[in-house]
């Protein structure tokens, strides 16, 4: 299968791609700006393209190397090397050591499945976020809707670590109905896509097919400009996908049960792949759970609709449970605002709450117990140095 390749390239683009072997992987100017400082440190730039147990695999400029993480392991989980991070690491040594990590400019994160409120960063430095719907199966739609709600928060996950990125750039989502080849006519899919697009305002729906090629064409364009993840559940079709577009089975693969259409994790890491249209591709494993963190703006967009309509309601504070003058549940009333839709919301919006509570939480636990921390260090300092002037 062949891929058209993007069109759009500037003199600008031309010119970083013949001075840097790293640009295929998405090196440019402002990744070289922010690499400057650790270029006279005599540090290499390189991106991360695999990781494992305290080590990572980087491509460079003079190939994939093993590094080690031993002196970028933070105590905050979100600041833990990830596929797609930009780093400076030695220029040799055995083992040649992670430094630092360069400044993400998006970071797709949801929460963990721990009691700490904490959150996992998946990939970073993302362009595309093509969350993978398998039509083999009846469709979740607020599987979707909170997938999009993510999706739509990636520039806030990078500025969440603190460090000056992110918020400046968002991820183009887009929804990848898989196994389009399933579905028994055209009209039972245009009805399956249209009804994605309903909760969807302003996402590109695509329904693809790995057998039959549906579709192919348009998503590698797509994936051919920068970075793009595939995001979705065991059996959503994302390894197939990623396997046609590499033209070659480099993702292992295996049927999804006919009862639910869910499989097993066959994509057990997240992996960094150069595509050979262009453009480089991070493949994840299945996603069991898709808990929301800190993920406010992505939910208002997802959910336009109601948010417009919460702007007419006669209380700025309105929760539209029973306030009169609710605009939202007068929508309900006539059928304009369907109830399913609604509860989605409703839930979601709970549910980040709740985590933001809770993370708010643990970082004042956490700042208190540094405070605590330094002041016992500085009174056992001034104790030592109170018996030495004795």
């Amino acid at each position: 299968m062949s891929f058209p390749l993007s069109s759009l390239s500037s003199s600008a683009d031309s010119a970083v791609s013949s001075a840097h072997p790293l640009t295929p992987y998405g090196w440019d100017e402002d990744w070289a700006a922010a690499f400057s400082p650790y270029a006279e440190q005599g540090l290499v730039p390189g991106r991360v393209v695999r990781v494992d147990r305290g080590r990572c695999d980087v491509i460079t400029a003079d190939g994939t190397v093993r590094a080690d993480t031993a002196f970028v392991v933070p105590r905050d989980p979100m600041r833990i090397v990830c596929t797609g991070d930009w780093v400076a690491l030695d220029a040799d040594g055995d083992p040649r050591f992670v430094r630092t990590l360069l400044p993400r400019r998006t970071a797709f994160v949801r929460s963990t499945s721990s009691q700490r409120s904490e959150g996992q960063v998946l990939a970073t430095n993302i362009d595309h976020i093509a969350i993978c719907v398998s039509l083999a199966v009846e469709l979740d739609l607020g599987r979707v809707e909170r997938f999009l709600a993510l999706a739509l928060s990636s520039s806030e996950g990078a500025a969440l670590l603190g460090d000056g990125s992110g918020g400046e750039r968002q991820p183009q989502p887009i929804v990848v109905l898989t196994k389009a080849d399933l579905v028994p006519d055209a009209v039972t899919l245009s009805h399956l896509v249209q009804d994605i697009e309903a909760i969807a305002p302003g996402v590109q729906v695509l329904p693809v097919s790995s057998t039959t090629g549906e579709g192919l064409d348009v998503f590698g364009a797509i994936v051919s400009g920068g970075t793009s993840v595939l995001l979705g559940i065991s059996g959503a079709g994302k390894s197939t996908l990623a396997n046609t577009l590499l033209g070659q089975d480099v993702m292992d693969v295996r049927a999804a049960r006919d009862v639910d259409g869910k499989g097993r994790h066959t994509t057990t890491t997240r992996n960094l792949l150069l595509l050979p249209q262009g453009g480089v591709l991070i493949d994840t494993p299945g996603l069991r759970g898709v808990g929301l963190f800190d993920a406010e703006t992505g939910v208002g967009e997802v959910f336009s609709e109601i948010e417009e309509l919460a702007e007419e309601c006669r209380f700025h504070d309105c929760a539209h449970e029973a306030e009169p003058g609710c605009a939202v549940l007068g929508a309900l009333a006539d059928g304009t605002l369907p109830e399913r839709r609604l509860e989605s919301y409703r839930k979601l919006i709970r549910e980040n709450q709740r985590i933001v509570a809770k993370t708010d939480a643990r970082v004042r636990a956490e700042i208190l117990r540094d405070w605590k921390r330094k002041g016992a260090e500085g009174r056992a300092a001034m104790q030592a140095k109170r018996g030495r002037v004795r």
